[in-house]
């Protein structure tokens, strides 16, 4: 497995040199909406530690992004009156991962309602801040 690259897009967004629609943060995760949105809500959850996957993230790390994870997903499903989440990670090229950063996605679904496919719509910024505002109101309840 290769190196961690320090210069990829989300360590560079944990550094805030990449502005994001953050809507969780504490000292071990950091969740912020995709901006290619495969369903309204849709959420990453990224660890603060330099890591490219499930292959190379300690136990400790990985049970805050699991922790973080079920709490943005409870949030997504209440906030988007959603009936079901998603929840996927990809560990390395071969099984389909972009960013070589641990990432959780978690999308919020409606019965009958299909994904969006992966990177093809890039979402109105208005519509990210409304859907961020949304989440955060819902893990403050």
């Amino acid at each position: 497995m290769a190196a961690y690259d320090n210069q990829n897009i989300f360590a560079k967004v944990l550094r805030g040199e990449i502005p994001s629609y953050k809507v969780y943060e504490n000292d071990h995760t950091f969740a912020f909406l995709d901006i290619m949105p495969r369903s309204p809500g849709h959420t990453l959850v990224i660890p603060k530690v330099p890591v490219r996957g499930l292959l190379d993230i300690s136990a400790d790390d990985f049970a805050e992004v699991a922790r973080t994870t079920k709490k943005i997903a409870v949030a997504a499903v209440k906030a988007f009156s959603a009936d079901g989440v998603i929840i996927q990670q990809f560990s390395e090229p071969a099984s389909g991962q972009v960013v070589l950063h641990l990432h959780m996605h978690i999308m919020p679904m409606k019965e009958g309602i299909e994904l969006l496919p992966a990177q093809t719509v890039k979402e109105d910024p208005e519509v990210l801040k409304q859907h961020a505002a949304k989440l955060i109101a819902a893990l403050a309840e």
